[in-house]
């Protein structure tokens, strides 16, 4: 008996046997950790309705104020209100701004929960800044008016009443304030007003010139020495000046014009000099016809009346100055509060979109 096994022939491979092929390995793509186009959208949508809601709160401001007295709010009212519409303001358009760029932003599948909130934190943030600069550049003119006001206001006082100082009691500041060498004819006017009253001793005083029952007198004569001066009083006294009424037009304004610069000195020092009082005193007693002791009480009055109003302006620019400054920093430290509310409220909006996006 054999044992010898003979195997069958092999044909070709079937249909039935499959080739195994190793497909390569493809590293996934890898994600940016800012999504700057979901940081832009949120910036822009926050800058546009930061700039709506401003231009409503101006609206809504100018509306609620009035110049005339007993209508409008108080300025108390209007500031506080003020402040709570620009927090609003700000937390409307950084929590929009804040969502929009977390909920926008591309989904994280290769991190820890901790980073994608940081990261989200972060896209709050980086929108909320884009979104003030923004707005920053769109409103170069408003924000700088409203935080200069202060200072443009506190200048443009102290200028006025630097230039005005001797009239603003006489209710000419205005126009004194453009005229040059420092008008002050309200005040040269007060020192050569015609003395309407006539003194005590006008009973036994000799009649004026021209009046009833009075000897004529020669136009070309000089007027009669004051009472009680002597012969040699006569000859020390300056020479005589026209009266106003009769003496020529150019004359009577150089007197007023020296006047004038007379008295801007004296603003510019502590008074009136002893010799500029005397001088001023001769000419008010011979052009108005008052008497020495008369006239030098008016200069002394109307000098304690100019110092006075002087002062007042003073005190007014200088208050006028003081509200101002405190304005400008109530309204910069509470803007300061009101961007880092804004930025909080970004940040945090931001982490609740992108937990929306997540799921």
């Amino acid at each position: 008996m054999s044992t010898r096994f003979d195997p069958p022939e092999r044909g070709p491979l079937g249909p039935d046997v499959a080739t195994v092929v190793t497909a390569p390995i493809v590293a996934p793509p890898s994600e940016s950790a800012v999504s700057w186009g979901a940081i832009f959208a949120g910036a822009a949508a926050a800058a546009a309705l930061s700039l709506v809601l401003l231009i409503l709160g101006v609206g809504l401001g100018l509306s609620s104020v009035s110049p005339w007295s007993f209508e409008g709010v108080s300025k108390e009212t209007f500031g506080w209100s003020s402040i709570a519409w620009l927090t609003f303001t700000a937390l409307a358009a950084s929590g929009l701004g804040g969502y929009l760029a977390g909920r926008l932003r591309t989904k994280w599948t290769q991190i820890h929960g901790d980073e994608t909130y940081f990261r989200d934190t972060a896209h709050g943030f980086v929108s909320w800044a884009v979104a003030t600069l923004l707005t920053a550049g769109l409103l170069t003119s408003a924000i700088g008016g409203v935080l200069g006001a202060g200072a443009k206001v506190a200048g443009a006082t102290a200028g006025a009443a630097a230039s005005t100082a001797g009239v603003a009691a006489a209710g000419a500041g205005s126009a004194a304030a453009a005229a040059p060498e420092g008008d002050l004819n309200y005040w040269v006017d007060s020192l050569f007003r015609n003395a309407t009253n006539p003194g005590p001793d006008a009973a036994g005083a000799p009649p004026a010139p021209g009046a009833p029952g009075a000897a004529p007198m020669d136009p070309a004569a000089p007027p009669p020495p004051a009472a009680g001066t002597g012969p040699r009083d006569a000859r020390m006294a300056p020479p005589p000046r026209p009266m106003p009424g009769h003496g020529p037009m150019g004359d009577r304004r150089e007197v007023r014009a020296e006047v004038n610069r007379i008295i801007v000195n004296s603003l510019q020092g502590d008074g009136l000099d002893p010799a500029d009082t005397q001088y001023l005193s001769q000419l008010i007693a011979r052009e108005t016809g008052m008497s020495p002791a008369e006239a030098q009480a008016r200069v002394t009055d109307v000098q304690t009346r100019m110092r006075t109003a002087l002062e007042k302006a003073k005190n007014t620019a200088k208050q006028a100055a003081d509200d101002a400054r405190k304005a400008t920093a109530y309204a910069a430290l509470w803007l300061f509060i009101t961007l880092l509310i804004g930025a909080f409220f970004a940040s945090l909006s931001a982490t609740w979109g992108g937990r929306r996006r997540d799921l």
